[in-house]
């Protein structure tokens, strides 16, 4: 007769108190989130998107962002009534076992670790542009020590450090909006008022019809990850539950205002299809608004962004390893944590695979590195199809058990739940039926199976020991 797997918990009261600080404000924890989102996936990578969609893609980031809303609406529901440093992890093992929590935490921290090695490398270059004295791997080997020691710091110093991060990045974006807006007006001077005519020129709004929509989602989906961050950090907050409420109510409508705002200006002033691949669209703007050294500006934008989001993202690495040893998925040696309450150990687990990661980028780019990147494509919608699932078990368990924790319901309940879900179906479907993105979802479901299988076997001998 086939064994039976052990079902999920069947409570959702109190999580274990976490011997993490608690001193991460509110303002640490909204600028967090914008901090492990907004990169160079936004300024530069937006080009692409353009060239793809032309001025649709201001659709095409609109359905991205709906569809991200809905995800962090979700789990800020759930971190919201039960704060925790593994977040979606710890959720998705409640609601369907430890198989659940062992993948997506695994999962997730892999692809943040991978993650780094990008954010590293493409910081690298750019200062490496500014100092070619100085080889590209030694920035990589600078930066790598710099945020390691910031992450060793007490969380409320390396909070501050992701806060005036985070800050630049955000008062770059405001003031590229503002001026450009004034552009569009003709309120700049040597501007004329630009009126529709890049939107309804140029072979239309929709130059590459519906299709092109759906490309350009699935070009800037990925766009949207980081999110996740702040309701891992919720855990460290002076006030869990008031805060994460807080927090994702704020980064999510900014992120979208943010990134929708910023294509509508940009393909408002400029011809879409007069962007060079490869271009910076934001610098494209900015030079043709007669900003005087534009290009530079946006390196050091750029610059700022990719640090920021190798600091949130090595932040949120080494909390979801150290949620995965609490809870036996993880080597118990992990669980050590400093006077400060910061797990060292995991931080350090976190970042030394993240310099492997460095070194496989900076030697075997096109190869081994290529792989991992790949296998780490699409993992960002399997942990989002996880949280919505989990989401859709544990609603009806907090309502019985803890009503007055639902703070932060999510949307439609059920039904905008199940919405997300077919969303994340259909781009996956329309991944595999892309060129360019379908090797992503391949790798991405081989390395999800092989943490699954694990997953499986170690659930099969029994109680975590």
């Amino acid at each position: 007769m086939r064994e039976r797997l052990p079902e999920a918990p069947p409570t959702t009261g109190d999580l274990p108190a976490e011997p993490l600080s608690h001193s991460l404000k509110q303002r640490h924890l909204t600028m967090l989130g914008l901090g492990g989102v907004i990169g160079a996936g936004l300024f530069v990578g937006s080009g692409v998107g353009i060239g793809i969609a032309g001025p649709a893609i201001i659709c095409s980031y609109l359905l991205a962002g709906v569809l991200a809303m809905l995800v962090m609406r979700a789990l800020g529901e759930m971190s919201a009534a039960m704060p925790a440093s593994g977040s979606f992890s710890v959720y998705a093992e409640r609601a369907l076992g430890r198989w659940a929590g062992f993948s997506a935490g695994w999962l997730y921290w892999f692809l943040l670790v991978v993650v780094l090695a990008v954010e590293a490398t493409g910081a690298a270059k750019i200062a490496n542009g500014w100092v070619p004295a100085v080889d590209q791997w030694i920035w990589v080997l600078l930066f790598m020590v710099v945020f390691t020691v910031s992450n060793l710091a007490a969380v409320k110093n390396f909070g501050e450090f992701e806060f005036w991060f985070a800050a630049l990045k955000v008062g770059a974006i405001v003031l590229f909006l503002i001026l450009d807006t004034l552009a569009i007006f003709g309120v700049l001077p040597d501007t004329d008022p630009v009126g529709m005519a890049n939107l309804t020129g140029h072979g239309g709004f929709f130059p590459e019809g519906f299709g092109g929509v759906v490309a350009g989602m699935l070009a800037v989906i990925f766009a949207f990850g980081g999110l996740e961050v702040v309701t891992i950090a919720a855990a460290e907050s002076d006030d869990p539950a008031r805060s994460v409420s807080r927090a994702v109510r704020s980064a999510v409508w900014r992120i979208l205002f943010f990134y929708v705002g910023s294509m509508v200006v940009i393909v408002t002033l400029l011809p879409w299809d007069s962007l060079e691949p490869g271009q910076s669209p934001y610098v494209a703007v900015l030079d043709s608004i007669g900003i005087p050294a534009a290009g530079q500006i946006m390196n050091i934008v750029v610059f700022v962004a990719l640090l920021s989001a190798l600091n949130a993202n090595l932040y949120g690495s080494s909390r979801m390893v150290f949620s995965l040893a609490e809870r036996g998925e993880a080597p118990k040696g992990l669980l050590k944590v400093s006077g400060g309450g910061v797990p060292r150990r995991a931080v350090f687990a976190s970042v030394a695979f993240g310099f492997v990661s460095v070194v496989l980028n900076l030697l075997w780019p096109d190869t081994i590195f290529l792989y991992m990147l790949n296998a780490v494509g699409a993992v960002l919608l399997f942990v989002w199809a996880l949280i919505a699932v989990s989401q859709l078990k544990l609603r009806r368990r907090i309502e019985r058990d803890m009503p007055e924790r639902l703070t932060l319901p999510m949307w439609l309940f059920p039904y905008a739940t199940w919405a997300a879900l077919a969303g994340m179906a259909a781009v996956l479907v329309l991944m595999l039926f892309d060129d360019s993105a379908r090797p992503q979802l391949l790798w991405s479901t081989g390395a999800a199976l092989l943490v699954l299988l694990v997953a499986f076997v170690r659930e099969r001998r029994g109680p975590k020991s």
